[in-house]
């Protein structure tokens, strides 16, 4: 089986598999620190590095919650409309934040390249307002009277 290429759309399981991702990230949350292989077809065993074990783990326990994961390399440089797609915006959004300097970016003669930790970053900044909003917000309901906690 060849190996898909880094640069392609988020992957999203598709709902028969749902209960098989549920059950191996069960498996991933108790495995602890014991030692796990991967078995090949034709019996050869290869144990999984630490690294990669909490890799997967990430990879498998949000598909088990049907989110799509892309997985970038730290460093890789991204087109806007890769950029775009990870932040779950649109292009020109993306291009209007590029340019108040929101986010840095490079440019390849008129192409802007962003590197993908930059937008990482921007997006657990962003990610991270957005929940103290709205617990800024939940507070404000719930002395208000305007919030019932269920």
């Amino acid at each position: 089986m060849a190996l898909p290429t880094l640069q392609r759309d988020p992957v999203l399981a598709p709902k028969h598999e749902h209960d098989a991702l549920v059950a191996l990230d069960h498996m991933l949350e108790t495995a602890g620190d014991g030692t796990l292989k991967l078995v090949a077809p034709d019996g050869k065993e290869v144990e999984l590095p630490e690294t990669v074990f909490h890799v997967l783990h990430q990879v498998v326990h949000a598909m088990a919650r049907d989110q799509a994961v892309t997985v970038v390399p730290v460093g890789k440089l991204m087109t806007t409309q890769q950029a775009a797609d990870v932040l779950n915006v649109s292009r020109p959004y993306l291009i209007q934040l590029l340019d108040e300097g929101r986010i840095p970016f490079t440019k390849t003669g008129t192409h802007r390249r962003i590197r993908s930790d930059d937008v990482m970053t921007f997006r657990e900044r962003r990610d991270a307002k957005r929940s103290e909003a709205l617990r800024l917000l939940t507070q404000e309901g719930q002395a208000t009277g305007n919030y019932f906690k269920s």
